[in-house]
């Protein structure tokens, strides 16, 4: 689904970047972000809110440009990493921590997140942010697409976004028995998947002494079971019958979420044990 620009956001961009930038560096970085067309015309900020303006009017993705534009403020150096002596610079990161506090505020008023390497991306949590970095570690294609998949979806098409939750899962569960060389089941549906996943990794809530870590971990497995019921009698992986199940986003988001907290938990035990 295409989405704009919000209004708001735009003039927070107009109002704070004519004071961060010169002419030729606003130039450069619309550039950059592959803005439509050439400079327009005016003054710094008639020229930043008439650039995002043609953004939200022609480009394909204005949150693509978006996400470029806001990637050298968004991303900082740490204050350690600048010379003692440089103290423009100094002064410049301080300037730029102030502005980015301002954009991580607005962005989030309208339910969009900031992920590094200049995307944008909407109602993204901060367990998702972090299964995107274990991913990309991983460098896992299909567990990726899924993902994306499954953010893009969760408000525009809540039953897709139902089935990618269970994918993501079905993903991380087969590249983890192929990585682990282990056997691979003969139904290869997520709750078979995750019988042979949670065996490896010792998920076994009878084995665990703190009674309040066994009901976290038992409910790892009504995750697997709800997330699977779903997809299976609501989603769009399979045929509707006489009653239709209509999720809302809110249930979609719920799924989605709870795929990528239990993800994350199985992402970053594997690495756990990885280095023990």
């Amino acid at each position: 689904m295409r989405t704009e620009i919000p209004r708001p956001i735009i003039s927070v961009l107009a109002d704070n970047l004519p004071d961060l930038e010169t002419h030729a560096t606003l130039n450069s970085l619309f550039l950059y972000a592959d803005a439509p067309g050439e400079s327009p015309e005016g003054n710094k900020n008639a020229k930043v809110q008439e650039w995002l303006l043609r953004v939200n009017k022609e480009s394909p993705k204005p949150l693509v440009v978006l996400g470029k534009l806001l990637e050298k403020y968004m991303e900082l150096p740490e204050e350690d990493e600048i010379s003692f002596f440089d103290t423009y610079a100094k002064n410049r990161l301080k300037e730029n921590q102030v502005f980015k506090e301002k954009l991580i505020k607005i962005l989030s008023r309208y339910n969009l997140t900031y992920v590094r390497g200049g995307n944008i991306i909407v109602g993204s949590t901060v367990s998702s942010q972090n299964l995107k970095d274990l991913i990309q570690e991983k460098d896992i294609p299909a567990i990726n697409l899924e993902f994306e998949r499954a953010l893009k979806s969760v408000d525009s098409e809540p039953l897709e976004a139902i089935s990618a939750a269970c994918n993501i899962l079905e993903s991380i569960c087969k590249v983890y028995i192929d990585d682990e060389q282990l056997s691979m089941p003969s139904k290869q549906t997520l709750r078979f998947l995750w019988k042979v996943v949670s065996q490896d990794l010792n998920f076994d809530p009878s084995k665990l002494q703190d009674d309040d870590l066994k009901k976290v971990i038992s409910g790892l497995y009504s995750i697997v079971d709800g997330i699977s019921a779903l997809r299976t009698h609501g989603s769009s992986a399979h045929g509707q019958g006489r009653k239709m199940y209509k999720p809302e986003p809110r249930h979609a988001r719920l799924a989605v979420n709870s795929a990528h907290s239990l993800a994350l938990f199985i992402l970053e035990t594997w690495n756990h044990n990885k280095i023990k």
